[in-house]
């Protein structure tokens, strides 16, 4: 049997997309560093995204791939605010981790609380 004979049916899709979405799942619990978790997040958004295009085609209907439209403008979206979240958390610290998120509160704010 040569590889041309192959018949890719939707699992082989389901099965890869499960996989991108458990490495980006492990990633976003192990990982410390803002940037590798961001990445990971978006790994699970495109896992998500091959999955509904996946069922959209085995069950011939539209609808899958426009929600992988809608998921795309929200990721895009995702990606702007959170790398200027990150830019900023790296602009006071090179090296900060996601425990590093409280750099960016204000002082100010933290004196009037108290």
């Amino acid at each position: 049997m040569s590889l041309a004979a192959l018949d890719i049916t939707p699992n082989y899709y389901l099965v890869v997309g499960a996989l991108m979405f458990t490495i980006g799942a492990v990633g976003l619990l192990l990982r410390r560093n803002v940037l590798v978790m961001f990445m990971c997040v978006e790994l699970m958004l495109n896992a998500v995204n091959l999955t509904f295009v996946s069922f959209a085609n085995q069950l011939n209907d539209i609808r899958g791939q426009v929600i992988v439209f809608f998921v795309l403008a929200v990721a895009a979206a995702e990606v702007a605010v959170g790398l200027g979240i990150i830019v900023a958390i790296f602009r006071r610290r090179r090296g900060a981790t996601a425990d590093d998120l409280d750099l960016l509160k204000d002082p100010s704010v933290d004196e009037v609380a108290q």
